[in-house]
C-alpha cells in the first residue's frame, strides 16, 4: 500500500525555490510532491488534457463524465483531487460547474521543477 502524504492546504500558489536550484526544504518538497501526486493518475491527466483543450471557458462536469465514460462520482472524485491541488478552478454557472485549468499554478509547478524549461 502506498505511503499516504499528509493533507495540507494547496489552493494557494506554489511558491518555492526550483528543485533544480539546489536542495529544497522538507516543506517545499512536500508542496511539490502533493501537486505531482494529484497528477499521478491517468484519469486525472486525461481530465487535465480535456480541460486545457477546452480553453478558458472550461468544461462542465457532465461533459467530462460523458467524454471519459466514467461515473459522475468517479469524475467528481478526480476533479476534486485536482482542484484541491490547486491545478483546476471551478466556476458555478446556474446548476452546472465548469472546470478550467489554473494555468498559473501549472506554470509554477513546471518552474519549480525546472526553471530553464519552456
Amino acid at each position: 500500500m502506498p505511503k499516504s502524504l499528509p493533507v495540507i492546504e494547496l489552493s494557494g500558489a506554489l511558491c518555492c525555490p526550483p528543485v533544480a536550484a539546489g536542495v529544497v526544504s522538507d516543506a517545499d518538497a512536500l508542496e511539490v510532491a502533493l501537486r505531482l501526486k494529484a497528477l499521478a493518475d491517468p484519469v486525472r491527466i486525461k481530465l487535465l488534457s480535456l480541460v486545457l483543450a477546452a480553453g478558458p471557458g472550461g468544461l462542465r462536469n457532465l461533459d467530462l463524465t460523458r467524454e471519459l465514460q466514467l461515473t459522475d462520482a468517479t469524475v467528481s472524485h478526480h476533479l476534486g483531487q485536482l482542484k484541491r491541488a490547486g491545478l483546476l478552478l471551478a466556476t458555478h454557472r446556474g446548476a452546472s460547474t465548469y472546470y478550467s485549468a489554473d494555468r498559473a499554478a501549472l506554470a509554477a509547478l513546471v518552474q519549480a521543477l525546472d526553471p530553464a524549461c519552456c
